[in-house]
């Protein structure tokens, strides 16, 4: 907690705010784990040494992984909350850095009424990434807005499928099916470890 306290470059803020203490060859180190969907990248800051509060390879790795225009935006910030809050923060809920932008001019306001749905809920997020905060859930939103999806033409169906191997670990797939030239294609998109696999089928059965 004392050293918190001096971690005010603002490329602390897109890592994970607690590091987790490692021992390097007998030398203390914090290991800073990267804070962006689906990156496994750790970061290392030697305890014992001069440059112990360096952050030269956070922010060589937050060009790579977050991008040039976050970086430099996040080099005109006034802290490491602000950038937290608004830039990291807006990436990893609308993969946009906009929220880091004040709103200019007086232009009209216009706000979204599209009531969000059931999948899209708050609660449902919290459950689906219990024990694996990292993952990313797009919303309807992202999807929709992807591209790729706009420039095909025909209908794309998406499919998801269950099952439970050999060693007691479930897992469900996700996958999407469409036809080129009249041709069936097929994709398999992720597989995801379920957590925790409920019978309650069994058990009503059993009441």
């Amino acid at each position: 907690e004392r050293l918190k306290k001096e971690w005010v470059s603002p490329f602390y803020a897109f890592f994970d705010p607690t590091p987790v203490i490692i021992k390097v060859n007998g030398c203390c180190a914090h290991e800073f784990k990267c804070s962006a969907c689906n990156c496994k990248a750790k970061g290392c800051q030697y305890l014992d040494k001069k440059d112990a509060h360096s952050t030269g390879n956070m922010r060589k790795h937050v060009k790579s992984c977050w991008g040039d225009e976050t970086l430099e935006t996040a080099d005109t910030a006034k802290d490491v909350n602000e950038v937290r809050a608004k830039i990291v923060g807006g990436v990893l809920r609308n993969r946009t850095i906009m929220a880091a932008f004040e709103r200019k001019g007086k232009g009209k306001v216009v706000y979204s009424h599209r009531l969000h749905t059931r999948a899209e809920a708050k609660g449902f997020k919290s459950l689906m990434k219990t024990g694996r905060p990292e993952y990313y859930i797009p919303s309807l939103e992202t999807v929709s807005a992807d591209n790729t999806y706009q420039e095909y033409e025909g209908q794309i169906s998406f499919t998801t499928d269950a099952w439970t191997s050999p060693n007691h670990r479930a897992f469900v797939a996700f996958s999407m099916h469409l036809k080129h030239e009249g041709i069936p294609l097929t994709f398999p998109l992720d597989v995801v470890e379920v957590v925790k696999v409920s019978n309650l089928h069994v058990q009503c059965a059993a009441i």
